[in-house]
This record gives structure tokens, sequence and C-alpha cells, in this order.
């Protein structure tokens, strides 16, 4: 984890037509850095789902960080649009650039439960191109490795200080920032933490988030694969939780203590923002 920079935006915009992801897409000289060589074939059904979450678009309507607090900050889930500019960050993170320059570091790895142990210490290279694959059905979370966070590590350093912050805060509280990477169909079940910006830079997650009223059904050592392919589709609409699948360079944020679980629906590089 680390702390990173903050965007100089201060505001955003609500907008059904927006193109999501769009603006990063202008960003690159070639379509060929779209996935910035994040592609990792599988045999998977269908991953992604509705959106239910309100979405807003900076380019549109305004919001200030008093009109956040007050909406958001405490009380829902919400979708920032093109709120951050995270080019620089984007190109630093790209495979063949994380491989070449952090490709012999240490990283931590993590079981993919709710728990986020045990844990061990592997390099980015074996990550990458042992334990980065797809989710195999019926696999367990407590049985499958995942990156992210505890990456505060003096060789990420120069990497993290390129992250924008999202613009908005929750008074009293710092932002530290936490990395990961991720194959297609892998995730964390159901778990719950203080209020949190989670951005996506290369691929495409899932999220599905109760509120802190509602405690979800799950197993804890199971995978939100799993969840969703056993329990999801029988659960009564009006029993569903919110959920969207985040595109490349959008925001979610929710309040503290949201049970939120994850789907990375693409090989997945991202971003999570806690604020603590």
């Amino acid at each position: 984890m680390g702390v990173a920079r903050s965007s100089s935006s201060s505001f955003l915009t609500s907008s059904s037509s927006f193109t999501a992801g769009q603006s990063f897409l202008n960003n690159w000289p070639s379509s060929q850095f779209i996935n910035g060589g994040w592609v990792i074939p599988h045999n998977l059904t269908d991953l992604t789902g509705p959106c239910n979450i309100k979405r807003l678009n900076r380019n549109q309507d305004t919001l200030s960080q008093e009109e956040f607090v007050k909406k958001f900050a405490y009380n829902e889930p919400v979708i920032l649009i093109n709120v951050t500019d995270q080019t620089e960050f984007r190109m630093h993170s790209t495979r063949e650039q994380l491989l070449s320059k952090y490709g012999n570091y240490s990283i931590t790895v993590t079981t993919a439960n709710t728990h986020s142990y045990p844990k061990a210490e592997m390099t980015l290279n074996d990550y990458v191109n042992i334990i980065m694959k797809p989710q195999e059905e019926g696999r367990l979370g407590s049985d499958t490795l995942y990156h992210f966070g505890d990456n505060d590590r003096e060789e990420w350093a120069e990497l993290f200080s390129m992250y924008n912050i999202p613009p908005y805060t929750v008074p009293g509280l710092e932002p530290v920032i936490s990395f990961g990477l991720a194959g297609p169909g892998t995730g964390v079940p159901f778990h719950i933490h203080g209020p949190t910006f989670a951005e996506t830079i290369y691929g495409r997650k899932r999220w599905f988030l109760y509120s802190p009223k509602v405690r979800p059904l799950f197993d804890p050592n199971g995978s939100t694969l799993d969840w969703l392919t056993n329990t999801y589709f029988s659960l009564p609409i009006n029993e569903r939780p919110l959920e969207c699948v985040l595109q490349p360079g959008e925001v979610l944020y929710f309040p503290a203590y949201w049970w939120h679980a994850t789907l990375n629906v693409d090989a997945s590089v991202f971003v999570s923002t806690f604020l603590a």
C-alpha cells in the first residue's frame, strides 16, 4: 500500500449516454494498447451482468466535495466516470512494463477468500506467468492465490506516485492505495472494511454490494465465481445485490461496512484507495 497523488479535478457529472472508458481509449495512439497486454484466454461463460448502481459523469454536472459528503460518503455507492486521469499510470502498468521493471521483485500473494489468509511470497514474474490464470470452476477461493495489496515496498514507490487518487474524500480520513493483478473469473468473496474508491486500470471487474443492514449468504472460503453460479441466480430479484461491471477508467465508491464481492471479468489491473 502507498500514498498516491491527488487528482486536480474537483467535480464530476451525471450522464447515462457516456460511453464507458471513452476518454481512456482516446488517450492511446493505437488500439493495441487498450488492454495493456493483459489478455488471458479462457472458456468461462459470460461474466458480465446488469448495472443498478448510480453513475455520475464529470463531463455534464458538477459535484462538489460538500455534495459528495452529503449524498454519498456515508449513504450509498456511486460510480464516478471521468474523474481521474491515469494516462501515465496506465502506460507504466502494461504487462510488458511491469514485468520489465518489477518482474524479479518479490510480491505478496494471499488466498482469494474473505479473510485473505494465508499469505506467501513470490516474484512478480512467477505470479503473472504461473499463477495468474483463469479461475477454475469449483476451485475454492481459499485455494486460489491472488495479488492485491501488501505492496508498501520502496521499489513500487515510483509507480504509485503516478497514480492520481479520486478528488473526493471522507472528512477525517486519509487515502492509502493498494494495487492488484488478477486473472479472469477470480475475485474475492463478500467482506467489509472502511470506505473505498476502487478503479480498474485494465480489464473489467464486476462488483456486488449489500447494505450493512443485509448480510449476504456466502461461503467465506468459496469463490465469487461459485457464488455467482450456485447462489446468485437462485436469489429473488429483490434480494439480489447492487451490482455493476466497472470498466477501465471508472471509479466505484462505497461507504464503510458495505458488504462487497468482486469478480474479474477479464485479466485485470486495478487500484483501490482505502480511506482510513
